[in-house]
């Protein structure tokens, strides 16, 4: 067995006033320690002197306590690397003490109370397990070609800035987030995405998630209503459900959610859900019309608009369309970004663009939440963006992904055609293929991941029974042998359910 170096030592408490001898002690805690698992085996121990020092006490009881241990085969020396714990314990040492049967009455068990969570988070530990999102193989939604990510370059901005870092970088950062990034993606949604802001009203966050959680934070109460995409972004609903919302799924068709509906239910509603640009998940847009039917509802009824930008930069039909948020003037809408699906997901770094008034709120609770994120990946990312490094990836993994898109589009036509249909494969990361009617899409994904494939169940963005099944493919981390692949084993899937 290989040998672990030295460690940090759980605190050692000894009793100057005990009765019982100062190296019996010492005997007695490191051999309840190799036996509890606090110490494993082959981890060096601290040398006699060293140990003297650190507990301030002769070296004498240590030396008598290491030679006992040693002679009863829990310690073990090598040269040159000291003593160690031994790395076969001691067969009697691991059975258990026997337990003591006591005579007469024993004493009353006490009863513990109830462990109690909050309502909301019992609701969030109900859902459903979802083993689909533990793959990260062919069609894993969300999941970007981090084979084709520039990490040569992405070493090299991080080395720059880890080698001799201000300290600005390693102090305690700002709760908006790092100004230069701040400044970086103002320009960037300025000139790419119509959004129209300033860096003071950027907030960096850890992804868009967290962006919904703020949103719900700040904005709502319990028992507030926000109106929902149907079917939907599942993130969305959890973030919401937290601040114990009432979720009102509102239909999407092929332009978008139908904004008529929300006004002909009434204006008795908080704040409303949308991903305009690539609808969440059948891959569609919303109209110029509904857009502008939305936009002034909203103005009307005070009521917010969430509008999640997650992935716009890949369309391939046609140029990126523009933002919400650029055709709002009354500040209704708060913009939420990501750069989890144009970088890589372990960034962790999303934004948002908030209403000025807004800001301050925003920044409260987010400072409560964890304060800041990492300064020293938005410095770095900061020079990728500024330095066109960011814009050329983006280039060269729309290109890709058309591929990709292309490539499964191809494999579902030959192998698939006469059982599944395609949606929303003009932009983004992945499409939607549904089903035949009746087909239980949750079991074809259950007997998907068997087969090691990550194929996402259209039902699961549903608040209400749909009336037709699919599954979500993604597309963005396949390349197209494990994509034909992959239809293969769907198509095994869908026979076999």
């Amino acid at each position: 067995m290989k040998r672990i170096p030295a460690s940090f030592l759980p605190p050692i408490a000894l009793d100057c006033r005990s009765r019982t001898p100062m190296y019996r002690q010492l005997y007695d805690w490191f051999r309840r320690a190799i036996i509890d698992g606090q110490m494993r085996p082959g981890q060096r121990v601290p040398s006699t002197r060293g140990l003297a020092a650190e507990l301030k006490v002769s070296r004498i009881p240590i030396l008598n306590a290491y030679e006992q241990l040693l002679a009863e085969g829990y310690f073990e020396t090598f040269v040159g690397a000291g003593t160690c714990v031994a790395r076969s314990i001691p067969d009697d040492a691991l059975r258990p003490p026997p337990l003591k049967v006591r005579k007469g009455p024993q004493p009353p068990v006490e009863k513990r109370g109830p462990r109690r969570m909050s309502r909301r988070e019992a609701a969030l530990t109900h859902v459903p397990a979802q083993p689909w999102l533990n793959l990260s193989g062919a069609f894993r939604m969300s999941l970007p070609a981090l084979e084709h990510f520039p990490i040569g370059v992405w070493a090299k901005l991080v080395a720059r800035h880890a080698r001799r870092p201000p300290k600005g970088i390693m102090a305690y950062g700002d709760a908006m987030g790092y100004l230069p990034f701040r400044e970086a993606i103002a320009e960037y949604l300025g000139a790419v995405r119509g959004v129209r802001c300033q860096s003071s009203q950027i907030l960096v966050t850890t992804g868009s998630q967290q962006a919904l959680q703020l949103s719900a934070q700040v904005l709502l109460d319990p028992k507030d209503r926000v109106w929902l995409e149907e079917p939907g972004y599942p993130g969305a609903r959890q973030a919401f459900m937290t601040a114990g919302a009432q979720l009102i799924p509102v239909p999407v068709d092929h332009d978008g959610m139908n904004i008529k509906e929300i006004i002909r239910r009434g204006s008795d509603v908080r704040a409303v859900y949308v991903t305009p640009s690539h609808q969440y998940p059948m891959g569609l847009t919303m109209s110029a019309t509904r857009r502008m039917l939305l936009l002034n509802w909203a103005a009307r009824s005070g009521t917010w608009i969430i509008e999640d930008d997650y992935d716009s930069e890949y369309r391939f039909g046609s140029r990126p369309i523009a933002s919400l948020q650029g055709l709002d003037t009354d500040a209704r809408v708060i913009y939420v970004g990501t750069f989890s699906k144009v970088m890589f997901p372990a960034l962790r770094l999303g934004y948002m663009v908030l209403p000025k008034d807004l800001v301050s709120a925003f920044s409260a609770a987010r400072e409560a939440a964890d304060i800041f994120s990492s300064t020293l990946y938005q410095a770095v990312l900061t020079d990728f963006i500024r330095e066109g490094h960011f814009a050329r990836h983006i280039r060269r993994m729309r290109m890709l992904y058309m591929e990709r898109r292309r490539s499964l589009v191809n494999a579902i036509q030959i192998q698939m055609g006469d059982t599944l249909e395609v949606i929303g494969a003009e932009a983004g990361m992945h499409l939607v293929a549904l089903l035949p009617p009746g087909t239980d899409d949750v079991a074809v994904s259950m007997k998907a991941v068997q087969m090691g494939i990550s194929a996402m169940p259209l039902s699961t963005c549903y608040l209400e029974p749909p009336k037709r099944c699919g599954m979500i493919l993604g597309y963005g981390g396949a390349n197209p042998r494990q994509i034909h692949d992959g239809i293969r084993k769907l198509r095994m899937s869908v026979r076999g359910h």
